[in-house]
C-alpha cells in the first residue's frame, strides 16, 4: 500500500491524477452526480444473459441534486465526484467508511478492486441495510481508495475497459461484456 507521501509524489509526477482529498494514506471518495436508483422491474426475473433485461432495473439518472433519501432496502449507484487516473503500474482498493456502515449504509457491495490504468469516475453501489431512510448529500465523503503498486511485469494486452469510468454510465453492462447467452444449460 502506498503512503500519502508517495501518492502526492506520483500526483506531482503525473503518474496518477487525483484532484480530491487524501484521508490518511488513501483517497477520500465523495458522492457526486449522477445517481441512478435500481427499481422494481416489470418482471420477477432478470436474465443476466440479456442486456435489455438488465436495463429494466434502472431508473433515470439524477444529475441535479443536493440531497437524496435512500429508503431501507434500496440500492443506488452513485458516481464519485472526482475523476481518477491510475498509472499502468498502480491499482486501488475501495473501502467504505465505518461511520456509515454503523448506520446501515453499505457503500461498495461488489469487488473493491480498481485495475491498473483506470481513468474516469468510479461508481459506488450504495445499499441501505438499516431500518430508516438515510439522507445523502452531494459531495459527502463515503469511502476511501487505497493505492497499491503492481509488482512484476505489466500486461500489454489490457486495453481500457470499454464500459466503465464514464461519468454518465453507471449501470451494469454484464451481458454486453461477457455474452453468456451461448453457455449451455445444465453445465
Amino acid at each position: 500500500m502506498l503512503s500519502a507521501k508517495t501518492i502526492n509524489s506520483l500526483i506531482s509526477q503525473g503518474t496518477m491524477q487525483w484532484p480530491g482529498q487524501l484521508r490518511g494514506d488513501g483517497l477520500l471518495l465523495t458522492l457526486g452526480s449522477p445517481l441512478q436508483q435500481l427499481q422494481a422491474p416489470g418482471t420477477q426475473m432478470i436474465d443476466l444473459a440479456d442486456q435489455s433485461s438488465i436495463d429494466t432495473l434502472y431508473g433515470e439518472p439524477v444529475t441535479e441534486w443536493r440531497t437524496y433519501d435512500l429508503m431501507p432496502g434500496a440500492m443506488l449507484l452513485g458516481a464519485v465526484e472526482e475523476p481518477l487516473r491510475l498509472g499502468a503500474d498502480l491499482m486501488g482498493m475501495i473501502g467504505g467508511l465505518s461511520h456509515l456502515a454503523r448506520v446501515g449504509l453499505a457503500v461498495h457491495v461488489t469487488s473493491p478492486f480498481i485495475l491498473p490504468g483506470w481513468n474516469g469516475h468510479l461508481t459506488l453501489e450504495l445499499v441501505n441495510t438499516g431500518p430508516a431512510a438515510l439522507r445523502l448529500h452531494h459531495g459527502m465523503p463515503l469511502a476511501r481508495l487505497l493505492v497499491f503498486a503492481v509488482a512484476g511485469p505489466l500486461s500489454d494486452d489490457a486495453p481500457p475497459h470499454p464500459f466503465y469510468g464514464r461519468e454518465a454510465d453507471l449501470k451494469s453492462r454484464y451481458a454486453e461484456e461477457f455474452h453468456i447467452g451461448h453457455i449451455r444449460r445444465g453445465h
